[in-house]
């Protein structure tokens, strides 16, 4: 005996919707007094496990029987050559072989008229197309292509979405605390009673990629499927074209089991959305939807519970570290608890760290750690696009001419960064609040002291990212602007720890005017904002000011270490001299004690050796004296200063 062939779903599907077709095609030939062929049997037309596509698309859009058979109708002109051979007889026109509601009011005894109603499902989830223009019940009715393949079996999504939204690949294994997130929030939805009814699920903060697998954890849990859409991809024409946009969702939404996250992270207001479209959206979706933002975005008539998202705990990161790297560096596990003092990464970053490292070639254990820092470093690195200038510290401790007890208070701040993990988190001070645990320094002094090398020294010595901010572009007349700018300039440097150098700092952070009308209250604001990010921040900032008494008292208060860079001293000057050259430089007869005499600073005096040696190459000559009296002369006349007889004596 010949066993029976076991057929696919895909198979039984296509077949279940023939079958139904055919039943309907049986419907009309009776209604018109014609003997129907190849009669179906109630066999042929018992529902299927797992259900058919017909059938979980009725039950999902609560088609009526009439409303299913209306469907079936239209899906067989495109399945069945009989029916439209049909429906042209009907019509009495060889071109017109499509179905019509008067067919389907006049044909099937379960009719109704509210099919026909816009509020209905036909209509409403746009599963049929009429004609424009043309009467109700007499214009052609056309099947949609995405719901005809979805009945035949094939499920994608939308076209007219898929340039919109993208889908979310199931979360991987997410750390403990962002885990606990997820179940929240499958609890929360389980319990509520149908999709329109679910509360909006708001996560906030900065770990974009933590919210991302928060929001698909929690769907693989509730058997959804997640789509992720920008808020920059809102329709900006008008209601009519966001209605469009939230019915061809839901209907995706619902035909596919799916939620919406709504990525609103790169809007820095509502305002700065399409007007109101955000709003609408919220308040209209009939859909599972999640919002991610950096601030909460207030809602008047939906329930949305707000869950704030941060990166994985400093243990979390370091559990994970030990995860990724011990089965390949067993050895370099004790990297990790510096790692993570310095870093605060998330998950797909950690991964993406150690996969740069652990697929190099070098696998020697003592290059390890500092390919593993190097490499936190690239996935840390912040972007602060027009906002700051990322520059490559080249100076050193031996480059710095500096007095003792100046240098003595810089290597106490590299210090204080290196400690913090032990002393913050290991001995308990973060505990008792985050108020003043930020790390902070004032390098003051006249132009060319060595304040900005002296930031490029400590963050050489630290092995982090060194980024001058442009206050040219984070200083806004408009009030609140600069406020924003100092957020992104200090959210963005946070994971990393960067090292930030605000210059000529008195701009920006000067004292505190009596309020005469609003704009100076708000630019009080701005510093009081300024106070507090500087005390949270976890890195280095680093503020250089020429006029330090131009500074507000209380903002110098907050501020743990003040380094004075003072003028240099005869002594040295002569010792900036000798290292100012570079080996490379051919030079004669220079007499580093006359030149010592000049009452210039180093930064001027590299400018004058750099004058200097375009004199020299441009003569063909090595620098001599010469060479530099003339640059030197070219440099005061650019600071309009005058060189007196007694620094330039005996240079020539």
């Amino acid at each position: 005996m010949t066993p029976e062939k076991t057929i696919s779903w895909h198979e039984a599907n296509q077949q279940y919707l023939v079958r139904g077709i055919a039943g309907v095609r049986v419907e009309i030939e009776r209604s018109m007094g014609e003997s129907p062929r190849d009669l179906p049997s109630p066999a042929d037309l018992s529902p299927l496990t797992p259900p058919a596509a017909l059938d979980t698309l009725c039950a999902a859009l609560e088609l009526t029987s009439f409303e299913r058979k209306i469907l079936l109708m239209c899906a067989g002109v495109e399945m069945d050559s009989s029916l439209t051979a049909l429906y042209a007889k009907i019509n009495r026109d060889d071109r017109r072989t499509e179905p019509t509601f008067g067919l389907a009011l006049g044909a099937f005894a379960d009719a109704h008229w509210s099919a026909l109603a816009p509020s209905r499902p036909l209509r409403y989830w746009r599963l049929l197309e009429a004609t424009p223009g043309e009467p109700l019940t007499t214009s052609p009715l056309l099947i949609q292509e995405r719901i005809l393949h979805f009945l035949a079996g094939i499920n994608y999504l939308d076209e007219r979405l898929q340039g919109l939204l993208r889908r979310v690949p199931p979360a991987g294994r997410l750390a403990p605390s962002h885990e606990d997130v997820a179940r929240q929030i499958a609890a929360i939805w389980s319990v509520e009673d149908g999709p329109s009814r679910a509360p909006v699920i708001e996560l906030c903060g900065e770990e974009r990629t933590g919210k991302r697998a928060i929001a698909a954890a929690a769907c693989g849990m509730l058997g959804l499927q997640l789509h992720t859409m920008t808020a920059w991809a809102l329709p900006h024409t008008g209601a009519a074209e966001l209605n469009n946009l939230l019915r061809l969702w839901e209907r995706e939404a619902i035909l596919n089991s799916s939620a919406l996250l709504l990525e609103c992270d790169d809007a820095e207001s509502t305002e700065s959305l399409p007007a109101g479209a955000l709003a609408y959206l919220i308040e209209s979706i009939r859909s599972p939807l999640f919002i991610s933002s950096r601030t909460s975005r207030q809602t008047a008539n939906r329930a949305v519970m707000l869950f704030d998202v941060g990166n994985p705990t400093t243990q979390e990161q370091a559990d994970l570290w030990r995860r990724v790297l011990q089965p390949v560096y067993p050895s370099v596990n004790g990297e990790v608890e510096t790692l993570v003092s310095q870093f605060s990464l998330n998950s797909s970053a950690i991964h993406a760290a150690a996969g740069q490292v652990i697929g190099d070639a070098a696998d020697r254990d003592d290059a390890v750690g500092r390919r593993l820092w190097n490499a936190c470093r690239a996935q840390a690195r912040p972007r602060l696009e027009g906002l700051a200038q990322r520059i490559e510290p080249a100076a050193a401790w031996d480059d710095l001419i500096l007095p003792a007890k100046q240098k003595e208070v810089l290597s106490q701040i590299a210090m204080h960064v290196r400690q913090r993990s032990t002393v913050y988190q290991t001995w308990g001070f973060a505990a008792k609040g985050t108020r003043g645990l930020g790390i902070s320094a004032l390098f003051a002094g006249s132009s060319g002291t060595g304040k900005t090398m002296a930031a490029e020294v400590l963050a050489n010595e630290l092995r982090l990212d060194l980024y001058r901010i442009d206050l040219s572009q984070v200083i806004n007349k408009y009030i609140g602007e600069t406020e924003k700018n100092l957020r992104r300039v200090f959210d963005a440097a946070e994971g990393g720890a960067a090292v930030l150098l605000f210059d000529e700092a008195d701009a920006l952070f000067g004292k505190r005017s009596e309020v005469k009308d609003s704009h100076d209250r708000y630019a009080n604001i701005e510093v009081s904002y300024l106070l507090q990010r500087m005390e949270a921040y976890r890195g280095l900032a680093i503020l250089t000011t020429n006029r330090k008494s131009a500074l507000d008292q209380a903002f110098l208060r907050r501020i743990r270490f003040v380094v004075d860079f003072p003028f240099p001293e005869i002594d040295q000057r002569a010792e900036i001299w000798r290292r100012v050259f570079p080996e490379a430089m051919p030079l004669q007869d220079l007499r580093i004690d006359r030149l010592a005499r000049l009452n210039a600073a180093g930064g001027h005096i590299r400018n004058i050796a750099m004058g200097a040696a375009f004199l020299a190459a441009d003569s063909g000559q090595p620098v001599r004296m010469a060479h530099l009296l003339s640059a030197a002369r070219a440099e005061f006349a650019k600071l309009e200063k005058p060189l007196t007889d007694g620094e330039i004596a005996g240079w020539v």
